[in-house]
């Protein structure tokens, strides 16, 4: 009789991430490919990392975007598309952050049920998380999650607002250049 195959852990996941070519996140034990992004995710990606960066100048936070690994639990590491720390600790690592105060999900076809649930639900086991923001670049939906006084997620639907506010940070954002670049076609 065999014995069934062990889990990988998250150092098993880290020493082997290290040689591979093409991102993956972990969950559970298991370790998923990050496939390429689309043209208009980039866009609004950029877009929004640019602005982050901007604003944050000085303040001891920074923005980082979808290369950096963030870990939410002793199983599962992702790499959200554009996150913001102000943790000194993650400030000063290398490999690993763990302690955003924002972290944020631009969508596509593939990923969107995954963002919605399963990373949603795990993202919120972080104290430190402040909000969660989803963008829909094809039909220009902007979702805010925002922690409230309870340490609940309540949504902030801001689609069709001038600006996307994100309190965690300060910031009011011109959907304008949140959406820069993308055609009426897009």
């Amino acid at each position: 009789m065999a014995l069934p195959a062990r889990k990988p852990t998250l150092a098993d996941y880290l020493a082997w991430e290290e040689t591979q070519e093409q991102r993956h996140e972990f969950y559970r034990g298991e370790f998923f490919a990050r496939v390429g992004g689309r043209r208009i995710n980039g866009i609004v990606t950029l877009n929004l990392a640019g602005a982050l960066k901007s604003h944050l100048r000085g303040s001891g936070c920074r923005a980082f975007v979808e290369s950096m690994k963030l870990q939410v639990a002793d199983d599962a590491v992702f790499y959200p598309d554009v996150f913001v720390t102000c943790d000194a600790r993650d400030l000063a690592t290398e490999q690993i952050f763990r302690h955003p105060v924002l972290v944020a999900e631009v969508l596509s076809d593939s990923t969107q049920a995954f963002d919605r649930g399963l990373k949603f639900a795990a993202y919120r086991q972080l104290a430190s998380l402040r909000e969660y923001l989803l963008v829909d670049p094809d039909t220009r939906r902007v979702e805010v999650f925002r922690r409230n006084e309870r340490e609940l997620f309540e949504l902030h639907d801001q689609t069709g607002a001038d600006a996307l506010q994100l309190a965690s940070v300060g910031l009011s954002l011109p959907m304008e250049e949140l959406f820069e670049g993308l055609s009426a076609a897009d």
